[in-house]
Parts: C-alpha cells; structure tokens; sequence
C-alpha cells in the first residue's frame, strides 16, 4: 500500500468552475463529443492519444492567429524525427502577442530604485512598429538572426516582437556574463544585428559594460549594426563601430500598423542556450508555432492565465523564463518586468514587488523561495498576497519542506505548482492540474499533451519506482534541432541515444499513479550511484535543508576504489565551523530522514556553492572536478572563483 502524500490545498468548487481547463474541457464536449468531466487523467490520456485532435482544439481554444488550414494537424505522429505539425498553415508570432484591445496595459516594467513605467497594449504596439521598420531597413528578413544583450525591460519586448514580426530568429544573453560567455553564445549563434546594453545596476552597483561589448563586438565577424541602448550619458558610438544609439535607430521612424510576416509553424523563432557548465553551450533551435502553442497553451489551461491577470516571473535575457514570461502576454494578461535584484534592498524584495502590483500569478524560482526559507522570512499580514492565486516554482523542482513553507508561512490558499521541463522544450513536462489537489512534494500530473513515463534501466515502464523520466511520443515544441549539427546527430545523441525513440529530459523521477503525480529527485546525469543502488541528489539535499546551521549544500559522487563514494560540501550560515557535532549532526539527519545508503563518505565545509547563471547549482562541474575532469567553461556559472576550492579540495582526499 503506497502512503498519500497529505495534501496541502484543494480548489474550490468555485475556482474549478471558472477555470479556462473547464472551458477548454467544454469545448471539446461542444466540437467532438467526449465529456471528461473533471477527470485530468482521463483527459491528459486523450490528448496523447489522439495528439493531433488535442493540438488543433487547443489552437483554436487559444485564438491563435493563423491563415491555412489546420488540417491535418500532424503528419509522421509517431516518430520524433519526421514528425511534422500543421503542414498547411502559416503564422506569425508577435501577431497573437499584440493581438488585444489598445487600452489594456500589457507591461509593468519596475527596477530596482523603484522607477515605474506602464505600457499599453497600443504602446507596445507602437514601439514594435517603429522598431520594424528600423529592423527592415538594415536588412532583417526571415531567418535573419538577431542577437540582445539587454535587461529584462520593455525594449527588449520590443526588439524581440520586431525581430518576430519580420520573420526573423531572436537570441539573447544577459549583460552579466563575462566577454567569454557570450561569445561562447553569439559566436555560434552568428548574428547580423545586436542590441545591447551599456551598462546595469544589480544591488545597488553599477557596472559598465562598455568594454566588455567592445570586446564582444570585434569578435562577432557577422555583426552589420548594433544598437546601444543608453543607461547613462556616454558617446557610445564613438565606442563601438558600427553602432548607433537605440534614440537614434528609431529616430527616423513614427508608429504604424504592424506587418505580420506569415511564414510556416516551424519557421525558427529563438535560439535558446544550455547552461554549458562543462563545455560551450548547445544551441537549441525552437520554432515560432511550437514555442508558442506549448508555452501559452500551459499559461493557460494550466496555469490558469485571463486577461484579467498580471503575471509575473523575477528573470533576465539569459534564461528560458524570460521567453515564458513574455510568453504571458499571450493570454492577455499584463506583465511585470522587474530589472535587479532578487535580494535588494531586502529579502521581501519581490515578495513586496507583488504586493504592490497586485500580482495574481507569481512565478519564482525554487531556489529564491529555499533562500528564504533558510532566512526565515515570513509574510507577517497575509492580506498583502491576497490576489496571488497562483505560485509558480520554476527553475528547479521544489522541496517538500518548500512547500511547507509556502503554506506556512507565505499563503494558505495559493495553487502552488512545482513544474519540470525547461530550456530544451519551452515549457513543462510534469507540473500543473487546476483541478487538482497539491500534495506535498509532488509535481500534480503530467503536461497536457506529453505522453510521460518513467522507465527502468531495460527501458521497461514503472510506476512507484525511481527511474528515468521520459516522453514517449512527438509534441509540437520539439526543439527543430541545435547549431551547427547539420546531420543531426549532436541532436539525436543528446536527447534520444540513451533510450532511442523516446525523448529523455534528463531526470531521475517517480511516478505515482496512485495520486496521478510525480516526484522529481534531481537530474539524471548526476545521480548517485554507491554499490549499485541509484540515489537521486534531492533526496540528500532535501535532508540536509533540515539542518539550520547548513546556507546552502551540494552533494556529488567520486569514483572511489572501484565504486562510487558520496562527498557533501556545505556552506555554513554566519561564518560557522564544522564541527564533529556538526559532522555528525548532518549525517544523523541523512541516515533518519534517508538511509544510511545516504550518508555521504566525507562532508566538507566551503566558502560559496557553484551555481549556474539561473541559480541551479552547478553538479555536474563539480562532479567533473572532484573526478579530476577539467572545466571548459567556467564563465557559465555565476560566481566561477568558487570552482577554485572544490579542485584544490579534490587534490587533497583523492
């Protein structure tokens, strides 16, 4: 008999009835006659069944703007690789982004100092306009690449539904990357235009990056203009050849009705990037109708977005969530971009940045919602959160102490969805049901439309066992393939060769069909392998949170003796020392909470935890480093200098 996870929060019967999966659920009664009444699992079952059935409802459910017919919806249904959607019918992304009424406000921009700006749809529309018609005149057709190193605010919207309405292909870095790494980007990416950035501010500091984006610039042979967009007073032209400020680019040019380039679904639209802690990042090619259909389709069935909303997700140029974010807009509903930083000048920061724009749907990043857990902040009046409705842990699957904390001490009545997926698709694989209880620690179901699984390693199906997470059958956000793989093989070999005909994400899973969630225990590729009993990451982590005197942990495995040995490095809060109480204090927490297959060979304390540029802490580098592997790509990482103590450490107990 398998144990129920207690559940946290139930929707109420209200909130069932007015949900957009109600309505979607109705219309599907309406067009073909099944009636899944409030069974999730009976409907995610049909629509990876009868995909092609599911994906053209949901097109029509969403309004998306399109000319040609949508049949046949999919042509090849079975296989990954010749699989093909909407043969028959052309599209332009930015046209159903811009598509609604003048007067509704489409962003919130916010930054740091508490400067505010509003922008209406009509707005929006407007700067797109004159920025399509700069873009055109410097050459941006379809297929054209266009590159940004901006911040998250208006005008890198802008730029990107410019470049989108012209039929060109958008990529993006945030300017706190090192020279190297975004070269490591761009330089595969080769761009014709770039907008960038002179400079940022990120708790309290400014920092000019003119140097850097010379650098940049004289290394990107494919550059014919690049754009400046000016924080500061500064003759940036004179800088940099062949710029021009942002001013003095759309200078010329007065709003106008947008033209939509219509061009096929699976014309390419972004070039997203993989973090690349152990190597140059992969460049994943995503096409307009597929990014587009899987992540507004989820915002709004699953997540449950209206026009009515505002949404909001703290992030910057360089991470999948910014597209997600912008993604919104397809609802309707506004968004809030917020430039700086997470933590300044007070942990509430965006906490109190919610509160004040009436947040409704809060997107955060599980690691920001761990950080202050472990700083035990708490919303005192629980009133101020009284609109969020929704809580959004993105970025890495959330801890069931996590969610504790949420209801705890955040809100008691909030739909908290723990989501699993990411760069590679432009969406989730495992995440949200609005119809559904929130149990603790779990993922509430699959993705609408993703036929997952968790399978052995002999490729059979389990269920209540711990194995390898895969999707079993084509979805229209399959990313078109990566840079500079011609044949496809780089492609096919990253996501299909470990378990051919099935698409494998990456992660150590459990499916639970006794409750028709999932649980996540970290990522694939670094799980813990001692005596030949496979142990996911979270599992220790989630013990190790427990211990107050531990910030911040990570956990890998080093080849040891014929075997695999488990070593643990911990950052400790407030300049503490580990002790032999504290050594064992750790361990006797992993032992009762885990096993004792758990408890790590040796435990060692550290200065700063390696964590990627979207906060993920970075395993498998460290891994690679404790093996005696060299890293390639430090610039990767946030704070690269950390790397420095786990290779000298390595050296010393090897």
């Amino acid at each position: 008999m398998n144990d129920l996870a207690p559940i946290l929060w139930e929707p109420s019967s209200e909130k069932i009835e007015n949900c957009n999966l109600t309505a979607f659920s109705r219309q599907i009664k309406q067009n073909i006659g099944l009636d899944f009444g409030l069974d999730y699992h009976a409907l995610w079952k049909w629509s990876v069944t009868e995909k092609s059935a599911f994906w053209r409802e949901c097109w029509k459910f969403l309004g998306i703007i399109s000319e040609g017919p949508l049949e046949p919806t999919l042509l090849n249904g079975e296989d990954f690789f010749k699989a093909k959607w909407f043969p028959k019918l052309k599209l332009n992304y930015a046209e159903t982004i811009l598509k609604w009424p003048d007067n509704q406000i489409a962003i919130a921009a916010v930054n740091e100092s508490g400067e505010r700006q509003e922008l209406s749809f009509s707005d929006l529309r407007a700067e797109v306009s004159r920025l399509q018609q700069a873009l055109s005149s410097c050459g941006v057709v379809p297929g054209t690449r266009v590159a940004a190193i901006l911040l998250n605010t208006p005008e890198s919207i802008t730029a990107m539904l410019g470049t989108a309405s012209l039929g060109g292909v958008w990529t993006s870095v945030s300017p706190d990357f090192g020279s190297a790494g975004i070269l490591d980007r761009l330089l595969q990416a080769e761009p014709e235009v770039l907008f960038a950035v002179d400079g940022y501010t990120f708790a309290g500091k400014r920092y000019d990056i003119l140097d850097k984006l010379s650098q940049v610039c004289n290394s990107l042979p494919t550059l014919k203009k690049i754009i400046i967009l000016q924080t500061k007073s500064t003759t940036v032209t004179k800088v940099i050849k062949k710029s021009v400020s942002w001013s003095s680019f759309l200078e010329p040019y007065t709003p106008k009705p947008v033209k939509y380039k219509r061009l096929p679904f699976d014309h390419p639209l972004f070039i997203l990037y993989t973090s690349g802690t152990t190597g140059v990042p992969k460049c994943i090619i995503h096409s307009a109708g597929g990014s587009m259909l899987k992540s507004i389709g989820e915002h709004s069935m699953l997540f449950d977005l209206k026009e009515s909303d505002t949404a909001f997700f703290p992030t910057t140029l360089g991470w999948m969530m910014w597209n997600f974010l912008v993604n919104y807009l397809g609802t309707g509903a506004k968004i809030v971009c917020y430039d700086g930083s997470p933590f300044y000048p007070k942990t509430n920061r965006l906490w109190d940045l919610a509160s004040e724009e009436g947040v409704t749907i809060l997107g955060l990043g599980s690691s920001y919602i761990e950080a202050c857990k472990k700083n035990g902040f708490k919303i005192e009046n629980k009133s101020k959160l009284k609109k969020v409705r929704t809580i959004l842990a993105g970025g890495s699957v959330l801890s069931p102490e996590g969610f504790d904390y949420i209801y705890e001490k955040i809100s008691s009545d909030v739909h908290l969805s723990s989501a699993s997926g990411g760069t590679e698709i432009m969406g989730c694989l495992l995440g949200s049901n609005p119809w559904g209880p929130v149990r603790r620690g779990e993922l509430q179901a699959p993705a609408l439309g993703m036929d997952m699984a968790v399978i052995n390693t002999n490729g059979n199906i389990i269920d209540c066992e711990k194995g390898e997470l895969i999707c079993k059958s084509p979805f229209p956000s399959m990313p078109l393939g990566l840079l500079n793989d011609e044949d496809g093989s780089k492609f096919e070999d990253t996501y299909f060769s470990q378990n051919p005909g099935m698409w494998t994400q990456g992660d150590f899973a459990e499916s639970r069909s006794y409750s028709g969630g999932y649980v996540v225990y970290g990522r694939s590729d670094a799980t813990l392998n001692p005596g030949g009993v496979r142990i996911g990451t979270a599992e220790i982590y989630r013990q190790v949170n427990k211990v107050e005197e531990v910030l911040e942990s990570v956990v890998v495995g080093q080849q040891w003796q014929k075997d695999i040995r488990i070593i643990l490095f911990v950052q400790l809060k407030d300049n503490l020392s580990l002790t032999s109480l504290l050594y064992e204090k750790i361990s006797e927490t992993i032992r009762k909470g885990a096993s004792p297959r758990h408890v790590p060979r040796k435990i060692i304390a550290v200065d700063d935890i390696p964590r990627t540029r979207t906060g993920k802490i970075a395993e498998i580098a460290i891994r690679n480093l404790v093996n005696g592997f060299p890293i390639n790509n430090r610039e990767a990482l946030a704070n690269p200098n950390s790397l420095d103590v786990f290779n000298g450490i390595s050296e010393l107990f090897r």
